[in-house]
């Protein structure tokens, strides 16, 4: 046990379970989870932005490097922001596929029929940039910061695919233009952008082989039409995962 005054614990939540619950759960979510696919198709049915922001929050449960939390996820909905994101995004893109990617990664990418276009960040109904928080005016130093917002990212990829909305990452590079678009402070650095919308019927996607299977609150910034809508969700205590 620390001595440091300021180390205090709380009690944790008793999550122990009968072994056949456990694994009936564990079961169940590995399940939900092998359905889920990077859609590029586009259903025009409107999400409600509150599952969007529930996502967030289950984002926000992460851990982080010395409980810093260093991660601001940004909703853009205004279309003028996402045809900026996307005409940014195409001109980086083009480049990359011209000149910049080696031919072993474009043979990589061939089977998934990915190109310089990206329409789906503009058609889509969200765009959530996901950005790593460094020190700053009013952000504390981070640690492990890729690992951590990289965990925060993983649970809200499954968080939506369990609202049953279809998700598609996105990580141009550079991303410099991301904040530029946005408005952020130089404290924030864009890790991945991911569009959010209904999974369309029929979705499709590249056919993929899961080789895991046996068998084959966080800070939240919102751009609405109007402008942009700042509003958080709580930053909660979490134990440090590293």
């Amino acid at each position: 046990m620390s001595c440091d005054p300021r180390h205090r614990t709380v009690p944790a939540p008793d999550l122990r379970l009968d072994v056949e619950e456990a694994r009936r759960r564990v079961e169940h979510f590995v399940a939900t989870m092998a359905t889920r696919r990077s859609i590029r198709d586009i259903s025009d049915e409107p999400v409600p932005f509150d599952l969007i922001e529930t996502a967030i929050r289950a984002a926000g449960t992460a851990p982080s490097g010395a409980n810093v939390q260093p991660w601001r996820f940004i909703v853009v909905t205004d279309p003028d922001r996402k045809r900026r994101l996307r005409a940014a995004a195409e001109q980086e893109e083009r480049g990359f596929y011209a000149e910049r990617a080696p031919r072993e990664w474009l043979d990589a990418l061939a089977p998934l029929g990915t190109d310089p276009s990206k329409p789906f960040l503009e058609q889509a109904p969200y765009v959530i940039v996901v950005m790593e928080v460094h020190k700053g005016p009013s952000s504390p130093k981070p640690y492990y910061v890729k690992e951590s917002v990289g965990i925060a990212v993983g649970l809200l990829l499954c968080a939506l695919h369990h609202a049953g909305l279809a998700t598609l990452t996105h990580t141009p590079s550079p991303m410099r233009f991301i904040s530029e678009v946005l408005g952020r402070p130089p404290e924030e650095r864009p890790y991945v952008s991911a569009t959010r919308r209904p999974a369309p019927s029929p979705p499709t996607s590249p056919a993929r082989t899961c080789a895991t299977s046996s068998s084959p609150m966080p800070d939240l910034a919102r751009t609405g039409e109007a402008g942009r809508y700042p509003s958080h969700v709580g930053r909660h205590c979490r134990s440090s995962g590293h």
